[in-house]
């Protein structure tokens, strides 16, 4: 289940821009820049972009970003240690808010600024592991130049969660979040969003109806993958190859039938 870098602009308070008092830059012959004393009129017309709004609203907006910024920061924090504690936790005791900011070496006050409870961060983490599996899925898939190879990629992905290390992060992360409100008795979380990056190459394949076979296939692969879970089983090749025939079948067009009222 990548994470997600904020990126800051370059223009900051400490970049001011090049009118700025302290002198210009002035293009002179043989390409090179030579400073222009402060002050110095200028006869090029002026092509740098002036600034919008007043101080008060420039100013604002530089400490919203700035406090975005650090929020973002303690969020990811927050995320990456609720997921260590509830994997270390397994599925024999749920995290408390304790323990998760003593992880993150944050205080309850910033737990509280961003979820307004525990379940609040678990559903966060499952958002967070499907959206980073749906991505995963589909850079593997775009590896595929056939349909049928493309399905057979996003089976593996879907699968590989209940391989490995990564197994009991995501039983965990699914257990603790059986108890949450939002929560889908039966349903994983990350079935429905998966399911759209099969449309394409089950409308390649020939389905009639592409999104509610890549959703019923969905379904079913990732039924499969919480069996594969709760047993502690990882699948085998036989099993991975199974469930993608199974899958590409889902995506034939339908066979036509006979004319039932048609006389020879």
């Amino acid at each position: 289940m990548t994470q997600n870098a904020d990126r800051v602009l370059a223009a900051t308070p400490g970049n001011p821009p090049p009118d700025a008092p302290g002198g210009t830059q002035a293009a002179v012959p043989g390409g090179t820049q030579a400073a222009v004393p402060a002050g110095t009129p200028s006869t090029a017309p002026d092509t740098q972009p002036q600034p919008t709004g007043d101080v008060a609203a420039r100013t604002a907006a530089r400490t919203l970003a700035a406090r975005t910024a650090g929020y973002t920061n303690e969020v990811r924090r927050l995320l990456d240690a609720g997921l260590e504690v509830i994997r270390r936790n397994g599925i024999s005791s749920r995290p408390r808010v304790a323990d998760i900011v003593a992880a993150a070496g944050l205080s309850n006050d910033a737990f509280y600024r961003h979820f307004p409870s525990k379940d609040a961060l678990v559903t966060a983490l499952i958002e967070d592991g499907s959206e980073r599996l749906a991505s995963y899925a589909a850079h593997q898939m775009s590896k595929e130049p056939t349909p049928a190879g493309q399905v057979r990629r996003w089976v593996e992905a879907v699968l590989g969660q209940a391989r490995g290390e990564v197994a009991a992060s995501t039983l965990a992360v699914m257990w603790n979040g059986s108890s949450t409100r939002n929560a889908t008795p039966g349903l994983h979380p990350g079935a429905g969003a998966m399911s759209v990056l099969l449309r394409p190459p089950f409308a390649a394949l020939g389905s009639a109806h592409p999104e509610l076979d890549a959703t019923l296939a969905s379904y079913a692969a990732f039924g499969a993958l919480s069996d594969f879970l709760w047993r502690q089983a990882e699948p085998t090749d036989a099993e991975s190859d199974q469930i993608t025939a199974f899958c590409l079948r889902a995506a034939q067009p339908p066979i036509p039938q006979p004319n039932q009222g048609a006389h020879s």
